[in-house]
């Protein structure tokens, strides 16, 4: 490069004769000075820059070290391609080691302390430089490298790009339409091992179909709701019947305990709202408002109010204690069949067989928000116990979402029947019960279904009345309680013979990519 340079400015000396002489050797220095400053570029990480007194004491190499800076160039060119995106380098780029030298001794000049290092050796066989030359990565294996962990990346980069229009046309497509999306597998949750649950015990006494369930606060007993129009009061441990409350003239929809109070709350298809002491078991309030069957009751975490929806398309509010009305939440267009309530906004959620669930804003008395994402009625619904968030099931499906503007979330397919009842418990474990007497056990996190049950109806029972009308966890969530179409009150709990290596994770399992809100 050197010797190069000085022809050109030899060439241009002769064909400028009438050039003053000094002019031409500030010209000449000017240019063995640039040619200095690229050799400079080049020996950057080196820490062997030439001073321009070393250069012109050398000026007049010979063509043999002209071409061993050719090939120093061409190395630093080479890893400057294969490394230009790390941002720390070891200054050593040959691959020698370095000699350990010992520890020198620290000069003070003018009050600075500076320790004095020796520059490091390299040694410049021209054979090694052609071995290390050769060993760097070629591009097309680099290239490989990048298709082959491309299946792994959460994020393509753009630089993806410069390999695919080196491919030929029918590959490039396959690659380019993957540029701005992520990886799907890291959007999904894993599924969760939960251990396989079995019948634990069957409780009679009712009459008639068993439609609603209510647990203890105190984990002591439950009490469920029957068409025979009777509210029965059961121990929790035993499950032996401890007392039966009447004061209804229909069938019971629904049953809440309250958990500050030693009340129980019952609603039924006599349009009637009760309220009974469980201290003296006897009624003590009566509610009245609604002008068909109520079907649904929900208490408020916090405060002294109640919630219930039925036939007649309203949501009313009520005051426990002085039984007046507060709000009639008017906007579904059929019967309401399902309400959850919490403590956050949205403080009430309701359900409707006109398959739409409204988010009510309790301070106004008005609806939020309205979810029209299921394609037929919402008979259930339940909140998860510490993310804010609840799910919703229809004959469809089950859909989650996420408050407080009910953002949806995603579908939980596979239960192929309409669905009456919905339970979760501290395990993240979703329990859907069916009108064909199905009962899907689910993670909630993942949405994969572990277990699929079904239920045998009692004898003296028809094959049709094997269905799942409630459900309901203890407060532990160890036990599953449902409330039958055969009269009867089954217990489920975990299997304790379950173990992943014999109830592993089905090894098929994928997440559904095809996740419509619809």
């Amino acid at each position: 490069m050197t010797t190069s340079n000085e022809n050109i400015i030899n060439n241009e000396t002769q064909n400028s004769s009438t050039i003053d002489p000094k002019e031409l050797e500030n010209i000449k220095k000017l240019c063995k000075l640039s040619i200095v400053n690229t050799i400079n570029s080049y020996r950057l990480n080196t820490q062997q820059k030439l001073q321009s007194s070393e250069y012109q004491n050398n000026i007049s190499t010979t063509s043999d070290n002209s071409d061993n800076d050719y090939r120093k160039i061409q190395l630093y060119s080479k890893i400057k391609d294969e490394y230009d995106r790390v941002k720390d380098m070891t200054p050593i780029v040959y691959g020698s080691k370095p000699q350990q030298q010992p520890n020198k001794p620290v000069t003070k000049q003018a009050g600075t302390t500076k320790p004095t290092v020796d520059k490091p050796t390299i040694e410049e066989d021209t054979q090694e430089l052609d071995n290390l030359i050769n060993s760097l990565p070629k591009q097309e294996e680099k290239k490989r490298k990048l298709d082959h962990s491309y299946n792994n990346a959460l994020v393509i980069h753009n630089t993806l790009n410069t390999f695919n229009n080196n491919n030929n046309n029918n590959n490039a497509t396959s690659n380019d339409r993957s540029l701005s999306l992520l990886n799907a597998a890291f959007a999904y949750d894993k599924p969760e091992w939960h251990p396989q649950w079995k019948l634990m015990r069957v409780v009679a006494g009712h009459t008639g179909w068993v439609r609603a369930i209510s647990v203890d606060v105190r984990n002591e007993w439950f009490c469920t709701g029957s068409t025979d129009n009777t509210i029965k009061v059961w121990d929790l441990a035993s499950g032996e019947l401890k007392v039966t409350l009447t004061g209804h003239i229909s069938a019971i929809r629904g049953l809440e305990v309250s958990s500050r109070h030693p009340y129980l709350f019952s609603v039924g298809e006599d349009n009637r709202v009760l309220c009974w002491d469980l201290e003296h078991n006897r009624q003590v309030r009566d509610y009245y408002g609604h002008s068909k069957g109520v079907y649904a009751v929900a208490m408020h975490p916090t405060l002294d109010i109640l919630f219930t929806g039925g036939r007649d398309r309203v949501v009313r509010v009520w005051d426990i204690r002085t039984r007046a009305p507060i709000f009639q939440l008017q906007g579904h267009r059929n019967a309401v069949a399902s309400l959850i309530s919490q403590s956050a906004d949205p403080q009430i959620i309701s359900g409707s067989h006109d398959n739409t669930i409204r988010l009510w804003d309790l301070a106004s008395g008005t609806s939020a928000a309205t979810l029209t994402n299921h394609k037929s009625s919402i008979r259930a619904m339940v909140q998860h116990h510490k993310e804010y968030t609840f799910a919703s099931a229809g004959s469809d499906n089950i859909k989650q979402w996420k408050c407080p503007e009910g953002a949806f979330i995603k579908n939980l397919s596979g239960h192929n029947s309409i669905l009456n009842a919905l339970a979760l418990n501290q395990d993240n474990v979703l329990v859907s019960g069916g009108d064909n007497g199905t009962v899907h056990f689910w993670d909630w996190k993942s949405g994969y279904c572990f277990q699929k049950l079904e239920t045998i109806a009692q004898p003296g029972s028809l094959h049709s009345e094997a269905g799942i009308l409630a459900m309901s966890f203890d407060r532990t969530g160890s036990r599953l309680i449902t409330c039958e179409a055969d009269k009867s009150i089954k217990f489920y709990k975990e299997d304790d013979q379950s173990t992943p290596q014999k109830n592993p994770i089905a090894s098929d399992w994928k997440p559904s990519f095809d996740n419509k809100r619809y």
